[in-house]
């Protein structure tokens, strides 16, 4: 396990209390181990999980002018196992936590539901340290990112939106006409509809991703 000092610097936060980050990043398996009262990170990873939710439902609400079940499908993508896998590979987190011999062994440094549930424990060492000013520091920055990169810096489902409203009889609904791929790898087809109309099309490695390629096509069709 690497030097937890480095993990604090990635984390922008030094504990008051160390105790609480090794138990962020003590896995099931070590403890079993260790034995002699070792505390893992579960209960922590369920507390994590609480918090990471707030602050990106928070942030999402505040920053996004878009209906309640986009701001719920854009809260899901964030949170996923894959998304939060992704961060806490920014940031190493694989390399320093604690494991048991065995799952050492069967690769669990990089093991997804591992990494990902640690990232959510770290997430409830910081707030139970430094409050919810510290876990909000801490994840807005992967949160924003991950929005600019599915965007290419441009949110296009909120600008198409944002003109369909003016006129409160108009729906838009996107739709997956096709998923092909392996479950590592997917790519999405969708298409947003106006009320019955195909208006756009797009494609993508993620629904997200597509959904916001068929909105700037029909952006572009609608000559915006």
């Amino acid at each position: 396990m690497r030097d937890l000092h480095e993990l604090e610097t990635a984390l922008h936060h030094t504990f008051k209390n160390p105790s609480l980050l090794v138990t962020a990043l003590t896995h099931t398996s070590y403890a079993n181990e260790a034995k002699r009262g070792t505390q893992h990170n579960e209960r922590l990873e369920f507390m994590g999980d609480s918090v990471l939710s707030i602050v990106v439902a928070e942030y999402l609400f505040t920053h996004k002018n878009v209906q309640e079940g986009d701001l719920t499908r854009m809260r899901a993508g964030l949170v996923c196992e894959s998304a939060l896998f992704a961060f806490a590979k920014q940031i190493e987190l694989g390399e320093y936590l604690r494991l048991g011999k065995g799952e050492e062994r069967g690769g669990g440094r990089s093991r997804p539901s591992i990494v990902s549930d640690a990232f959510e424990a770290v997430i409830a060492a910081l707030y139970l340290d430094g409050g919810l000013p510290a876990a909000r520091a801490f994840i807005l920055p992967f949160v924003t990112r991950a929005l600019s990169e599915e965007t290419g810096g441009e949110d296009y489902k909120t600008h198409l939106q944002e003109i369909v409203q003016q006129n409160p009889e108009e729906r838009l609904r996107y739709v997956v006409t096709k998923e092909s791929g392996p479950d590592h790898d997917k790519h999405f087809v969708v298409e947003v509809h106006l009320n019955s109309n195909c208006i756009g099309r797009g494609e993508g490695h993620s629904k997200k991703l597509a959904e916001q390629q068929a909105a700037r096509e029909a952006l572009s069709l609608m000559g915006y």
